[in-house]
C-alpha cells in the first residue's frame, strides 16, 4: 500500500516540475485548493474520485498489483 507521505511527495514534485501552483492544479482538476494542500501534507482521507482528478492532471498513473491481478491479467491475454 502506498504511504501517504510518498503520495504527497510524488504529487508535489510532479506539480512543481509542471510549473503549477497548488491553486492552478486545483483549478485544473476541478477541486478546492485545500484538497491539494492536504494531499501534499500527507492527509490520508482524500476521496478517491478527488485523488483521481489530481493524478489525471499530473499524468500520474496508478497500477494495481497483486497475485490475483496477475491471474486476471493472464486470463485476459488467453
Amino acid at each position: 500500500m502506498i504511504e501517504p507521505r510518498i503520495l504527497a511527495e510524488t504529487v508535489r514534485k510532479h506539480r512543481k516540475i509542471a510549473g503549477l501552483s497548488q491553486l492552478h492544479l486545483a483549478e485544473m482538476a476541478g477541486v478546492g485548493k485545500t484538497v491539494v494542500y492536504d494531499l501534499e501534507k500527507g492527509k490520508s482521507t482524500i476521496r478517491l474520485d478527488t485523488l483521481r482528478k489530481i493524478l489525471a492532471v499530473l499524468n500520474i498513473r496508478v497500477q494495481l498489483t497483486s497475485p490475483v491481478m496477475d491471474k486476471i491479467l493472464n486470463n485476459e491475454k488467453s
